[in-house]
């Protein structure tokens, strides 16, 4: 499959896990089957928008929130596109956490 339907699948993924729902719990509150929701976010599965509107629903998060920032798909190993993932796919508190790190590691060496 593309990079992008890969792309879309894992961002719904951590989305999902981010808002603590099973691949059960999504598929319920979106109208999708389980199996079709595990096939997106392996990126198996080339999802109709429809579905995607429905899981975005589901997820509570807007249909434009899972098409932000998307690399293209020679630029795979774009550093900050890798670290907005990686930090997409955990909690608010991990995020909010995670900031104040490396803020501080930032601040740390301007002050050498």
């Amino acid at each position: 499959m593309s990079e992008l339907i890969r792309q879309i699948g894992q961002r719904i993924r951590n989305y999902r896990v981010q808002k603590g729902f099973s691949q059960e719990r999504l598929a319920e509150l979106s109208g999708c089957h389980p199996t079709y929701i595990g096939q997106i976010e392996r990126g198996e599965k080339n999802a109709t928008l429809e579905s995607i509107e429905k899981i975005s629903s589901a997820l509570k998060i807007p249909l434009s929130t899972l098409f932000e920032k998307l690399e293209p798909q020679n630029a795979s190993q774009s550093i900050p596109l890798q670290c907005y993932e990686l930090l997409l796919a955990q909690s608010k508190e991990e995020q909010e956490q995670l900031f104040h790190i490396l803020s501080s590691i930032i601040k740390y060496r301007e002050e050498k």
